[in-house]
């Protein structure tokens, strides 16, 4: 099982739906993400299941929390997400730097940040 979290700064209506739409077969998911209710939702890719889970009101309420579930997915990592996500949207888009995994020790504090600035690491702050 494969996992993929990203975090978009100040969500458009009806954004992550269409962004979605264009790389997964089939999507269940609101057409527009409601401030501080979390939405799941289901897509496939590749004919297997994909598990989708938006937390809204992340990392000091700008943020829109993503991750994405399934056997296979449309990305590798979370920075192809972030990146295919951030030409879709163009708004900024964060992902941790690796594969940390719940209960892993925190060795870096920084995160990518996708922008019109580019690709940077950066203290999340």
């Amino acid at each position: 099982m494969q996992d993929l979290e990203i975090y978009i700064r100040d969500l458009k209506a009806n954004s992550l739906s269409e962004w979605l739409k264009a790389h997964l077969e089939e999507l269940s998911l609101a057409d527009e993400v409601v401030s501080g209710k979390a939405v799941v939702g289901a897509g496939r890719y590749h004919g297997e299941q994909v598990k989708i889970s938006v937390y809204p009101g992340a990392f000091g309420k700008r943020f829109t929390c993503l991750i994405l579930e399934g056997a296979h997915l449309p990305w590798s990592t979370d920075l192809d997400a972030a990146r295919s996500a951030w030409r879709a949207m163009e708004t900024e888009i964060r992902c941790s730097p690796g594969d940390w995994k719940e209960g892993d020790p925190v060795e870096e504090d920084k995160w990518w940040r996708l922008d019109e600035r580019g690709e940077q690491r950066v203290v999340w702050n």
